[in-house]
């Protein structure tokens, strides 16, 4: 749906490594620019990992969240065989990837500090910005051209956003997080999370997961 804020996330076929030098990280680097450009989509945080990526951005129409993930998708796989001389040898990636819908307020922020934290969380780096395939690297350390990748966010985040990065996230924030990244659950406020779901068709994302229990024989409904 265009004009909501959504959180994107796609993994390695198998949890292999398949981003392990710069030139790799680079390369995709690229391919997720080129992909930005193409489909006008605007890119608000990212974060690259060896078997993964995170990233928040804001379609601006229907259709064009899977159209820029398709594109960026299919282009980094056929560009990493390309490379490796591996074409027809499996897939890259695990196969459709998953996103989830964000209340452009704090909750925006959470999920933001949650991609962007995600090499500390790791244990790859020390502090946040130093990950140099992110966002957070960009916007400290970047230059103008390296943070034209960045558009502005609905709302400015809170000062001092760097350090708020490196503090932990509660056990709350993590678990309500990784559940809608499970099940495609929108992430906002109460009454926004029903409005949306109910205007996207995402009812069964609120839904006990399991097959309902059976009830015992001789006992009726309402019992």
């Amino acid at each position: 749906m265009g004009g909501l804020v959504y959180h994107a996330l796609n993994r390695a076929n198998g949890r292999m490594t398949i981003l392990d030098t710069d030139a790799d990280y680079q390369a995709f680097e690229s391919v997720l620019d080129a992909a930005r450009q193409r489909t006008g989509t605007r890119l608000l945080a990212y974060c690259v990992m060896p078997n993964h990526w995170h990233l928040v951005v804001c379609p601006r129409a229907d259709g064009e969240l899977s159209e820029f993930v398709r594109w960026l998708t299919l282009t980094h796989t056929q560009r990493w065989h390309a490379h490796r001389g591996s074409a027809g040898s499996g897939h890259v990636y695990q196969g459709r990837f998953k996103s989830f819908p964000i209340e452009s307020d704090e909750h925006l922020f959470t999920v933001c500090r949650y991609v962007e934290r995600n090499p500390l969380r790791a244990g790859l780096v020390r502090t946040a910005e130093n990950w140099r395939w992110g966002s957070l690297y960009r916007r400290v350390y970047g230059d103008a051209v390296q943070q034209a990748l960045l558009s502005e966010w609905p709302s400015a985040p809170p000062r001092g956003w760097v350090r708020l990065v490196n503090q932990p996230q509660t056990d709350a924030e993590l678990a309500a997080v990784r559940e809608a990244v499970r099940r495609g659950r929108p992430y906002g406020g109460e009454i926004w999370l029903r409005r949306e779901v109910a205007r996207l068709g995402l009812e069964l994302t609120l839904r006990p997961r399991g097959r309902p229990r059976r009830a015992a024989r001789g006992v009726t409904k309402g019992s």
